[in-house]
């Protein structure tokens, strides 16, 4: 026979239960918020308060006592309590005046506010300033650069390159085709203190140039692969001899869909006339200012901080080894591209972004 206290009821409407399911999966919320709801749903399932407690790690007492405040409050019930505190010493004006200095005001002899400043100016604690920066997440320290093209088709342009990653054409192979130059063979003066307990690894801050390449590279977006070359040099030659071999490694029987910049190598008349004489290519330029549409450039970020910001090299040879190296052990591990921003949805970012710019110009 079954004793002790019956639980509370519960039926939950299917608003209810969405909102707290919601919840329950929820990152950006507390997390014993998150618990309280999963509790209730537990319990709308029919479960105990004894199996729930040991579902969730929590005692018998504390679900019983959230399935009260639940049928008594229902979602609000499930949101901690005020907790008495000092009162505000700062009015909400005021915040709004400290907000409204941050946004439209320059300190003396400087560009940008920081708590000091702004607490000396104002003679409020630098506390105080920081918790309202906080609150409304104001940043004056730091920047964030753009870029807006000026290109008068890049619309067009976008369309047709974000078309080309998200539904590749057929019978076909997309390479995403860009050379990085000027990489310096780097080499410190000074032996590199290793990593330790407690420590980062230290370099001197002076170095020793050995010499410059350039380094081509083709992304196969549908396999992740990429096909590199170190040269020299960068001209119109260079970028024919880099081309040749990937025409002679592509099935002849697929066209072959290039996406590259508007260098002035990759629009040289020779290397126009070669792309000319061979109908399975198609040329798609990237827009003015808009090579972020290019992903070999993800690729030689990834390179840089991998493989040579860091490196130290007694040679050119030494830099081109470790690029062929990292290549090579990129390509045994590589993985398809997944590209997911839509045209539209890059488009809207853009629009956005001009009407800061409007609304900022007076």
């Amino acid at each position: 026979m079954k004793t002790g206290r019956p639980n509370a009821t519960l039926a939950l409407t299917a608003d209810e239960v969405a909102q707290l399911q919601s919840l329950s999966t929820s990152r950006s919320i507390p997390h014993g918020l998150g618990t309280r709801a999963r509790m209730i749903l537990l319990s709308h399932d029919g479960l105990s308060n004894a199996v729930i407690a040991e579902k969730l790690g929590v005692t018998k007492a504390t679900v019983g006592t959230w399935r009260q405040r639940f049928v008594t409050d229902r979602l609000t019930g499930l949101h901690d309590d005020l907790r008495p505190g000092r009162p505000r010493s700062h009015a909400d004006d005021a915040s709004a005046t400290r907000v409204q200095k941050t946004l439209r005001t320059k300190p003396v002899a400087s560009t940008q506010w920081s708590c000091r400043t702004m607490a000396e100016a104002t003679g409020i604690p630098k506390s105080t300033i920081h918790r309202v920066w906080q609150a409304f997440g104001l940043q004056p320290h730091r920047q964030r650069t753009f870029k807006l093209s000026t290109d008068p088709f890049f619309v067009e342009k976008v369309r047709d390159i974000v078309g080309r990653y998200l539904n590749p054409p057929d019978k076909a192979l997309v390479l995403c085709v860009d050379e990085k130059t000027q990489v310096q063979a780097l080499n410190r003066t000074q032996p590199v203190l290793p990593l330790g307990l407690g420590y980062v690894e230290g370099v001197t801050h002076d170095y020793v140039r050995q010499g410059t390449t350039t380094l081509f590279a083709a992304l196969n977006g549908a396999t992740g692969t990429v096909l590199s070359h170190c040269r020299r040099r960068h001209r119109h030659q260079e970028f024919l001899a880099f081309l040749r071999p990937i025409d002679a490694s592509v099935p002849k029987d697929l066209d072959v869909h290039l996406i590259v910049d508007t260098y002035a190598t990759h629009k040289h008349p020779k290397v126009r006339g070669w792309l000319a004489s061979r109908p399975r290519y198609h040329v798609h330029y990237t827009p003015t200012y808009a090579s972020w549409l290019n992903q070999v450039e993800l690729w030689f970020r990834r390179i840089s901080q991998q493989a040579i910001r860091r490196g130290a090299f007694r040679s050119v040879k030494d830099l081109v080894a470790t690029i062929d190296h990292f290549v090579h052990t990129y390509n045994t591990k590589a993985r398809p591209c997944a590209w997911t921003a839509t045209a539209d949805s890059i488009l809207a970012k853009v629009r956005r972004l001009c009407e800061r710019i409007s609304g900022t110009q007076h």
